[in-house]
């Protein structure tokens, strides 16, 4: 009898010791329903990817949304909502959401941004720059008989700066006289740029300067050596900004393959 006793007794812990994972898995039990523990760490990720710490209150607060979400959920299913129209089509939204997330997240940690290609990219910008800043003024107008008329009244002693007050029709400059502050020639439209890298310093476009926004009268006030980051300091944006072309370039491809009927 005694040794019966103990095997049955080695039996109920064995049995508890096995289920003792399985239960730890689970945040509750709501309405004989198990609510599993991956459902708030699915939820802490999220909140980490944002840029949240998720601290001790914020897990137990995160529990209380899930158990709450497991109870209100049994709620909409006894009442059949999971079998309407809306329903069905708001969770193939969702599932085409989360697989087109996961198809992009995977395209790009299997196609890293190399550190040959960010350099490549930082140097091209560095040749595009001329190695040279231009710092100019400019009164941009609609027309090019309005543009010579400034030219003229400029030429007879007018203040740039006042003209470009009044006329320019550029509202990021026009209220400080038509200043641009230091730029390279690739920051602007190439028949701005071409323009404007002839002129000496303090000279004026003898003729308007078109461009697709209208006609430019340009002053160059002076020149200096290109003050350009480290490659360094800006690798990561340019990683970013070469990573956002590669994904772009990606979803083209999958489009244009695509037989849509």
């Amino acid at each position: 009898m005694k040794k019966q006793f103990v095997s049955a007794f080695a039996a109920v812990l064995a049995t508890a010791a096995l289920a003792l994972p399985a239960a730890a898995q689970n945040v509750a039990i709501v309405n004989g329903k198990a609510v599993p523990e991956s459902r708030v760490d699915a939820f802490a990720q999220q909140l980490e990817a944002s840029g949240r710490t998720v601290t001790p209150e914020i897990k137990a607060q995160i529990k209380n949304e899930v158990i709450a979400r497991e109870v209100f959920a049994q709620a909409a299913q006894k009442l059949g909502l999971d079998t309407t129209a809306n329903y069905k089509n708001q969770v193939e939204l969702a599932r085409q959401t989360i697989l087109i997330h996961d198809l992009f997240d995977n395209y790009q940690k299997t196609h890293p941004v190399t550190d040959a290609q960010a350099k490549a990219e930082y140097d091209k910008v560095v040749a595009a720059s001329g190695g040279k800043e231009y710092h100019v003024h400019h009164i941009l107008v609609a027309s090019e008989d309005q543009a010579k008329s400034l030219i003229a009244q400029l030429n007879k002693g007018a203040k740039f700066d006042d003209l470009a007050k009044k006329y320019s029709k550029d509202p990021g400059s026009a209220a400080n006289g038509g200043d641009l502050d230091w730029a390279a020639p690739s920051g602007y439209v190439k028949e701005f740029s071409d323009a404007m890298v002839k002129l000496k310093k303090g000279q004026i476009t003898e003729a308007p300067v078109k461009t697709q926004f209208g006609y430019h009268i340009i002053r160059l006030d002076d020149v200096r050596d290109a003050k350009l980051p480290k490659f360094e300091d800006v690798k990561p944006q340019i990683v970013q900004q070469l990573e956002q072309q590669q994904l772009t370039a990606y979803q083209q491809e999958l489009r244009s393959k695509a037989k849509v009927e």
